[in-house]
């Protein structure tokens, strides 16, 4: 006997969809489903029955694969990324940020004219070049950290500057360690101004601050124009190229960092443990070697012995802490002789007495401080430059042989007198103490710095006396000499004594000011200082 022909029958859509029927509804459908000659449909039915809920857990894990995919991709890509890209900025990929952008186009125009200018130049003035360019590479660096991290705490913030610090330093003592050079006033206008990299620790107003060091470069920059003006413009080229910088770093803070550095608001908190590592990359460095790989498992036998050893101490100290106030029971007793308060002698030996049971033995002495290094006293005749360096308890110095186009520079003399016979360029004093200088005459500039107790007295004519970071300073200006310009600058103590009826009378050079306003702008005025009534005798 045959079986009945197979015939297409639709699926119920209660069963397609998976929704609840009612208890007549399913009634029907079982009965239909159980009729002769569908044995095969009721197969069927079941398999879609089963067949949909997996169909629908294979979209889902579907969908989460392809999700997990794409993040793989975006931390691969992350991976490949070149050094100095920042990849993503506080969750936007970006690049760098723009205020180091900005930074970059500086280091690429100004700092490369700098460092190409003195790279013609050559020697002291190339190598002086390069720290100041490897100084703002360490200044990029930390410009890169802050755009990146948020800011950290004072103490973190000190040890983060620490490298644009040691740069600074190294530049200003390149420049103490060659004050023979023939380029020391280039040396001195970049040692001077250096410190403007300071600018990422000074609020609220950075701007000023580099205004101020760049200010204090032109007055070397100044002497570099007044030496080659005519006769080398390359030097000129390079006074513009240094001056530069400084222009345009102000503009960048004034455009970027107004009122002090501006740090990332939404990365982590900046740290000594994860900055320093974007510091020390810097800019187009690779990134460092992956760390080495964890140590293997301790042998067994040496941690059980390392805990026998350690056990016994170990359980000897909690029983002594667990003594409690027998604890003191095992203190020696201390007499009356052995009292500081009570016997004298004790006191003169420095309160020791020696211990009946220890015996002392004299531990390692303290390393002494070493005398400072005594230098060849100088005095010669190096080009256009009188040398007068390392003089002490000499008043008999002179220099008579002199000319209109040469200078002398005085420095670290003390206890000494020298006199300077004819008509010079300039004279420049520098670190000296208790120093006296005579001079006929001089066309250009008189200079003090960072001086103590100079006494100096002019037989001629000069015209400009400059004092800069001196403490005490008297000048004996002649009778042709009273049309004199004296400018100061952080100094005190400074006198000026006129001659009058045969002796000299002292007027001092204020050192308070005060200051009002008038309603339209600020006033300055020097506050009354008293006269002395009994100058210093002049000098012989």
């Amino acid at each position: 006997m045959r079986p009945a022909p197979l015939t297409t029958r639709r699926v119920p859509e209660s069963v397609t969809s998976g929704t609840h029927t009612s208890n007549g509804e399913e009634r029907v459908r079982m009965q239909e489903l159980s009729s002769p000659g569908s044995l095969f449909e009721k197969k069927q039915c079941k398999e879609l029955i089963h067949m949909f809920p997996r169909m629908a857990e294979m979209q889902g894990l579907m969908e989460r694969l392809e999700r997990a995919v794409g993040r793989l991709e975006l931390l691969s890509a992350g991976s490949h990324r070149p050094p100095g890209d920042c990849g993503e900025v506080n969750g936007v990929n970006g690049g760098v940020a723009p205020s180091v952008e900005a930074f970059d186009k500086l280091m690429n125009g100004m700092v490369a004219e700098f460092l190409k200018k003195s790279r013609i130049l050559a020697g002291d003035v190339e190598t002086h070049a390069e720290m100041v360019h490897s100084a703002f590479q360490a200044q990029r660096a930390f410009l890169l950290m802050a755009s990146q991290y948020q800011q950290p705490q004072e103490n973190d913030v000190a040890a983060l500057l620490k490298p644009i610090s040691e740069k600074i330093q190294e530049i200003q003592t390149f420049r103490e360690r060659n004050r023979g050079s023939t380029m020391f006033n280039h040396l001195s206008a970049v040692s001077e101004s250096i410190p403007a990299l300071g600018w990422i620790a000074v609020s609220p107003k950075p701007g000023p601050y580099v205004k101020e060091m760049n200010d204090a470069a032109t007055f070397y920059t100044n002497r570099v124009l007044k030496d080659y003006k005519h006769s080398d413009l390359r030097h000129v080229d390079w006074v513009k190229s240094y001056l530069n910088i400084w222009s345009e770093l102000q503009a960048y803070i004034k455009e970027h960092h107004t009122t002090g550095l501006t740090w990332s608001k939404t990365g982590p908190v900046a740290s000594t443990a994860s900055a320093l590592s974007v510091l020390s990359l810097g800019p187009g460095l690779p990134p460092p070697p992956p760390p080495p790989p964890p140590p293997g498992p301790p042998l067994l036998f040496e941690n059980e012995g390392m805990k026998e050893a350690s056990s016994p101490s170990r359980s000897a100290l909690f029983a002594q802490l667990n003594q409690g106030e027998a604890i003191t029971k095992g203190l020696r007793h201390v007499t009356d002789d052995q009292k500081t308060y009570k016997n004298p002698n004790l006191r003169a030996h420095g309160g020791q007495s020696p211990s009946p049971t220890k015996s002392h033995t004299p531990g390692p002495k303290s390393p002494q401080s070493h005398p400072p290094k005594k230098h060849a006293p100088v005095l010669e005749l190096e080009g256009k430059k009188w040398r007068v360096e390392y003089q002490e308890d000499r008043n008999d110095l002179v220099i008579s042989e002199t000319e209109l186009r040469q200078v002398a520079y005085v420095f670290k003399c003390g206890k000494s007198t020298l006199q300077i016979k004819g008509k010079i360029n300039s004279i420049i004093i520098d670190n000296c103490k208790k120093f006296g200088l005579v001079f006929d005459n001089v066309v250009g500039i008189v200079e003090v710095i960072n001086s103590k107790d100079i006494q100096m007295q002019v037989m001629g004519k000069v015209p400009t006396i400059s004092i800069n970071k001196t403490e005490g300073c008297h000048i004996y200006l002649s009778e042709d000499a009273l049309d004199c310009e004296i400018v100061s600058a952080k100094s005190s103590e400074m006198n000026i004594l006129i001659p009058q009826d045969g002796d000299y009378r002292e007027f001092p050079v204020p050192e308070q000011f005060k200051t009002a306003w008038d309603g339209a702008k600020l006033i300055t005025e020097p506050t009354e200082i008293m006269v002395s009534e009994r100058p210093p005798k002049p000098l012989t």
